[in-house]
């Protein structure tokens, strides 16, 4: 009987997966993804983008929170300067989509410096408040320098056009969103296993100890902080492309908590976990809808008036039951269960 999982040798370490039936549940949600566009309408594959986008975003900040385990409230901040980095360079200096994205990323990455090299002596709370106070100063900054960001009218943006082709269907939209998806899978999961991912984990799990081993713990700060707003631009240039109009209005300050919230019911430090949580909390106002509509009238009036304010309340409620109940979130969940079907009957 099998007792464990366990890895003999530095490749199979190393590798981003030993298993065959994760390599076929991985050809299943590939091929879900291509043929998701012949199967939702126009609403579900708007939802669809929304969550792939949204999942982009916590990917970045599960670098720096769940890998590092360095606490940020600045996420609107990366994500308003990527959507306006892209935004001004392809709408206002006639740039073409590459180029855009490429400042998406550029951007945020040159603030989080900013951010993160007087923030390297802070942690927990302290780290925390200050990432915060970082998204209402981009805030402030974006609407002052109107004669380059438009200030509060904010930017309309075209959808791009790479290559000679036009990503002006909802659908063409779905499948950029999900090319840049996957590519922010595969680039954090390899820099999960390299050198310098394996130094972001020492550092969360004891910073101390991580010091004695020679690692830098100022360098690889900055570069999870580098590496995490760099993927958080590109998917606040997504955001802009998706609402077709970037304004400061349109990056609250409750995307952070929902990229919080995300990393915590999926599970902290989990790709796959990041994942889930992002098609869990997306899809939650969804469901939360549908049942405010079979209570009736009033039910939906009260969903139509306070839309925002009920949202921020369900996010409080996810974050507790999730912390208090099952704190390794939805992939503890399916760990557990694997574990209670491998072992079985000698599970307890």
């Amino acid at each position: 009987m099998r007792s464990g999982y366990f890895k003999e040798t530095f490749s199979q370490h190393v590798n981003l997966t030993d298993s065959t039936l994760q390599r076929v549940w991985l050809v299943i949600a590939l091929a879900a993804v291509l043929v998701a566009p012949l199967f939702l309408g126009f609403y579900g594959l708007s939802l669809v983008t929304l969550m792939i986008i949204t999942a982009i975003g916590a990917i970045g900040l599960n670098i720096l929170t769940g890998w590092t385990g360095q606490i940020s409230l600045g996420q609107t901040a990366f994500m308003l300067l990527g959507a306006y980095a892209y935004a001004i360079s392809t709408q206002n200096w006639g740039w073409s989509p590459l180029l855009g994205f490429a400042l998406a990323g550029i951007v945020p990455t040159l603030a989080s410096v900013l951010i993160g090299v007087p923030s390297l002596r802070l942690t927990g709370l302290y780290l925390a408040i200050t990432t915060l106070a970082s998204s209402f100063i981009v805030s402030h900054l974006v609407l002052e320098f109107d004669g380059l960001t438009n200030g509060a009218s904010g930017i309309f943006v075209n959808r791009p056009v790479i290559f000679g082709y036009g990503f002006h269907s909802d659908a063409s939209l779905y499948y950029l969103a999900a090319f840049i998806g996957c590519l922010a899978i595969l680039i954090s999961l390899n820099l999960r296993r390299s050198r310098i991912g394996r130094a972001f984990f020492a550092i969360r799990d004891n910073d101390n100890a991580a010091r004695v081993m020679g690692i830098d713990l100022r360098a690889y700060k900055i570069y999870a902080f580098m590496a995490s707003s760099f993927i958080v631009g590109i998917s606040g240039a997504l955001y802009g492309i998706f609402l077709s109009f970037v304004t400061v209005e349109g990056f609250p300050f409750l995307l952070a908590i929902e990229a919080l919230a995300i990393l915590i019911v999926g599970g902290i430090g989990s790709v796959a976990g990041v994942i889930l949580g992002a098609i869990f909390l997306v899809g939650l106002p969804e469901v939360i809808s549908g049942i405010f509509s079979l209570l009736g009238d009033d039910a939906q009036g009260l969903l139509a008036t306070s839309a925002h304010e009920i949202k921020g309340v369900l996010y409080g409620l996810v974050i507790i039951l999730f912390l208090r109940l099952q704190p390794h979130g939805l992939m503890g969940l399916w760990q557990d269960a694997r574990r209670a079907w491998t072992f079985w009957p000698l599970r307890y």
